[in-house]
């Protein structure tokens, strides 16, 4: 049964009999499901009205407080339903997320463990415990939770969130067994439109679905080919923005370059219809199964032809994604029988990124807390792509650079120091481990300038973050492996012509990184080399690449009946 005929049966019993409990907090969680957050805390409170202090309505106002943004209010609600029931799974699962928001980062993984504890044969809450430890560089029941997971994926039980999984050590086929269930459950929610045909005259409108759209990678990384894209009489861009306006200078230019629609807090089913009533074409998915994302929104077809690309570096598993867009290296033939969707590629890179970025001057060595001197290897990625092995060949590339650090981002809760226990396990001074705060992204930009080499991370790269090294002249050493999330930094590499920079295996991975960190002069040739090749390859050609995905774009609409511009 879809949500709204829920929605439907659930309303008419209410009509029938409106003291009915259940039926409220049933109402409340399907309303919620729909995006609907006016309409859920409605049923939320009359259910609580029946009940006061009933920890399952006040787990679905705390549910309601966390989806509007409140998250210490949702975090206040879901503890004291938690108290009140605490042998309940998933108002611990739900609390989990509301600390999470609330930045209790440790709390966060107490209620995801005894979640887990409460309900240990869950292939869900397993995955949201590992995925969080992973975060928190909490490395304890690893290896049994992600074989937990895995056995779950592997036997269609349960549903896993598909972002997470990318940062298991899984096969192409497994990625896309975990994302054809999640697309599963979410079909058979939502009620599709009514079938669209790409218009056959005409500028193509194209859509852009995101929660990105201002200062956050989504937008860094788009913002410039949407303006040289904005000249193209070919193509109409439309940006259905899923987050409000932050204020930031990307979002200004956003808006400059493209129409630019706020959606924000709407529910799935008045999301698409904005986007069907807008006469869009080729609608692309600048989310995919990553958090904040809306793929109820993309089910119910609003557009005729849709697309998966840049935000989720993976297949969707999801029949309402006809095509996704990549490149030769990051998605070679090898792994076509894989994907979902049919596979289109452009002829460089597939990730834009912003080439009008000015890189600021770099701070003192001092002010960054590093040392005056010795090489700085540094790794910017997020602390849940730091996994033992990871970690492991970075610390073996410190025993044999005397005097180097590691210059890491700063994680959640207690992780930098459980990072420090490990380079302490592995016969590494702790205190070679630098950690750099959050910055503004200028300000984090201008720190490459002090590293040396970027050291990767296995099996999911660096992505935005690659992007930003090399644009910033911070080469990136990489181990290229059998997915798309571990072949990012590999095509940015490649496209750059920096072919050396993508090794075979940990052991080249270590080798390569300890010859350059003992080897000034190669490292100076190197970087110079990268300096060369930012100007003279295609990578951050923005101009270009508007060029070759407007070409890609009008082919596809072609191929479904448009016949073009003047036609």
């Amino acid at each position: 049964m879809s949500a709204w005929q829920q929605r439907q049966q659930l309303q008419q019993a209410l009509a029938r009999q409106p003291g009915d409990f259940v039926a409220w907090v049933m109402l409340a969680d399907v309303e919620l499901e729909a995006g609907d957050i006016a309409a859920g805390e409605h049923a939320a409170r009359r259910a609580l009205q029946l009940r006061p202090d009933h920890p399952e309505a006040l787990a679905r106002l705390g549910r309601v407080a966390w989806m509007a943004g409140a998250h210490a209010d949702a975090a206040t609600l879901l503890r004291q339903a938690s108290t009140l029931a605490p042998q309940h799974p998933g108002i611990a699962l739900w609390l989990g997320h509301a600390l999470e928001d609330a930045n209790d980062a440790e709390g966060a993984a107490e209620a995801y463990r005894r979640a887990h504890t409460l309900m240990p044969g869950e292939p869900y809450i397993a995955a949201q415990r590992l995925a969080w430890q992973r975060r928190l560089c909490d490395w304890r029941d690893l290896d049994a939770l992600a074989a937990q997971v895995r056995r779950a994926v592997a036997s269609g039980q349960g549903v896993v969130e598909p972002f997470a999984f990318l940062s298991e050590d899984a096969s192409a086929a497994e990625q896309l067994a975990c994302a054809r269930s999640r697309a599963t459950a979410v079909a058979a929610s939502v009620r599709p439109l009514p079938p669209a045909q790409v218009r056959a005259r005409g500028p193509l409108r194209v859509g852009f679905l995101s929660n990105g759209f201002g200062a956050h990678p989504t937008g860094l990384l788009t913002v410039a080919l949407f303006e040289q894209l904005r000249a193209d009489p070919a193509l109409q861009l439309h940006l259905f923005a899923l987050n409000r306006d932050d204020g930031s200078r990307i979002r200004q230019r956003l808006q400059a370059a493209t129409t630019l629609h706020d959606v924000a807090g709407l529910r799935h089913a008045e999301t698409a219809a904005r986007i069907r009533a807008q006469g869009i074409d080729l609608l692309f998915d600048l989310r995919g199964w990553g958090g904040g994302g809306t793929p109820e929104v993309l089910a119910m077809r609003p557009a005729p032809l849709q697309l998966n690309w840049l935000a989720y570096p993976g297949t969707s598993g999801a029949a309402w994604l006809d095509a996704v867009v990549a490149d030769g290296f990051a998605l070679p033939a090898a792994l076509e029988p894989h994907y979902s969707e049919r596979v289109l590629r452009l002829p460089r890179a597939f990730q834009p990124s912003d080439n009008t970025r000015v890189v600021e001057p770099a701070p003192s060595r001092a002010d960054c807390g590093l040392p005056a001197q010795g090489v700085v290897f540094c790794c910017f990625n997020n602390s849940y792509k730091l996994n033992p092995r990871s970690m492991a060949r970075a610390f073996a590339v410190l025993q044999a650079v005397p005097g180097s650090v590691l210059w890491l981002l700063s994680g959640p809760g207690k992780a930098d120091a459980r990072l420090r226990d490990a380079a302490r396990a592995a016969g590494v001074d702790p205190s070679r481990l630098v950690f750099m705060a959050k910055l503004a992204h200028p300000q984090y930009l201008a720190r490459y300038a002090l590293a040396d080499l970027f050291l990767d991370t296995h099996p999911y790269n660096a992505h935005t973050t690659a992007s930003d090294a090399l644009w910033a002249g911070c080469p990136v050493l990489t181990c290229p492996g059998d997915t798309f999330a571990a072949r990012v930094a590999g095509s940015l590499n490649h496209h750059l012509g920096l072919q050396a920079m993508n090794v075979a295996d940990d052991a080249a991975f270590v080798a390569t990184a300890s010859a350059l960190g003992n080897d000034p002069a190669a490292l100076t040739a190197l970087r110079a080399q990268l300096a060369q090749a930012r100007e003279r390859s295609g990578v951050f050609d923005m101009a270009g690449f508007a060029l070759d995905l407007s070409a890609l774009l009008q082919a596809l609409a072609r191929e479904h009946g448009w016949v073009g511009v003047a036609g």
